[in-house]
């Protein structure tokens, strides 16, 4: 299974949509608290699946805001800017949402979780993406 992740932010619509497209990815799976904020330009919720279906061939698109974290958790991280205290806070809901028990494996093959950081270092997509690829076999991640 390979399973991509990208964040939008500090690319131009051309570079996002050519990776999603170089990388023939089969669905884009949202998982952002704010999908439709100010910030999100291209990437906004309401137009991503229109200019995902004409730019990337075909691409689909899926909103899943239970693998998003809460208000509560991504305010105390800008206040503190605490990394570890994050993960621990977001690894703790995840278990709580029962993820990944209640993600199908095949929904997410050649799929690619969606944020909004450019890097996925200090990311929720990237603690998302191991977290699944702990739990389920051969999982290769790919950040683009």
């Amino acid at each position: 299974m390979k399973l991509y992740t990208i964040g939008f932010t500090k690319k131009s619509a051309e570079d996002f949509f050519c990776r999603i497209r170089t990388h023939d990815v089969k669905r884009v799976v949202d998982i952002r608290l704010h999908p439709d904020g100010q910030l999100s330009g291209f990437a906004r919720k309401t137009d991503l699946p229109f200019f995902l279906n004409e730019l990337a061939n075909g691409c689909g698109y899926i909103y899943l805001p239970n693998l998003a974290p809460t208000a509560e958790i991504l305010k105390s991280y800008r206040a503190n800017n605490d990394w570890e205290m994050y993960v621990e806070r977001f690894e703790a809901l995840m278990g709580e949402r029962d993820i990944p028990a209640a993600l199908q494996p095949n929904d997410f093959d050649e799929a690619c979780l969606l944020c909004s950081e450019d890097e996925p270092d200090r990311c929720h997509r990237r603690l998302l993406a191991e977290r699944l690829a702990k739990s389920w076999e051969n999982v290769e991640i790919i950040h683009i």
